[in-house]
């Protein structure tokens, strides 16, 4: 389990100088700093990539390609975890000892909708609903000019499943849409809609 420097402090506090102790167990690489004040026991296999994230960059949740792969709306298995987070005016990346974290800025009218907890490994994180996940995904990718080149980008470029793409809710996406104002998630929705009746 990840763990702040302060808990790392309290639990070390029977030494003369917790400070020093972590120092040596990481010498000994007992400890790994996943990154400044941030540690996990070598050997811990327990932990959450997904719960870590929040921890290690936030507020975010876990979005885009992450959680597009979680449900199964593409068959790429996705290396890094990649986040959603707003009120920041610049994308972020951290490379850890753990793993990579990608975290991609949302305006922050659409951030609080449709994010849901799961669990992994005994740990909760917090994750786009299927919905939401496409939308935050259609709000980073270049604009498309027509219904048509959405179908494109979505089948064959992203490999989206089709059948688990009908499974999307509507009326979710008719609430979150209008908050990206964008275009090209408004003509998603439209596609989407399209794809339904046919």
């Amino acid at each position: 389990m990840i763990k702040p420097h302060i808990q790392m402090i309290a639990e070390l506090g029977n030494y003369a100088s917790p400070k020093a102790k972590i120092t040596r167990l990481l010498q000994r690489q007992e400890l790994i700093q996943v990154k400044q004040g941030l540690f996990l026991a070598a050997g811990d296999n327990e932990y959450s990539l997904k719960s870590m994230s929040s921890i290690i960059y936030g507020p975010s949740y876990v979005s885009f390609e992450s959680a597009l792969s979680y449900y199964n709306l593409i068959p790429e298995r996705v290396s890094g975890i990649t986040c959603a987070t707003f009120r920041k005016n610049k994308n972020r990346e951290f490379h850890t000892p753990v793993g990579d974290f990608y975290y991609y800025y949302l305006p922050a009218p659409v951030y609080p909708y449709e994010v849901v907890i799961r669990e992994e490994n005994g740990q909760n994180f917090l994750i786009a609903t299927p919905e939401k996940a496409i939308c935050d995904s259609l709000y980073k990718t270049k604009e498309i000019n027509n219904i048509k080149e959405i179908g494109e980008l979505l089948l064959s470029d992203w490999r989206v499943d089709l059948d688990t793409l009908m499974t999307l809710d509507i009326s979710v996406l008719e609430s979150i849409v209008p908050l990206y104002r964008k275009k090209i998630c408004r003509l998603f929705l439209k596609w989407l809609a399209k794809e339904k009746i046919k």
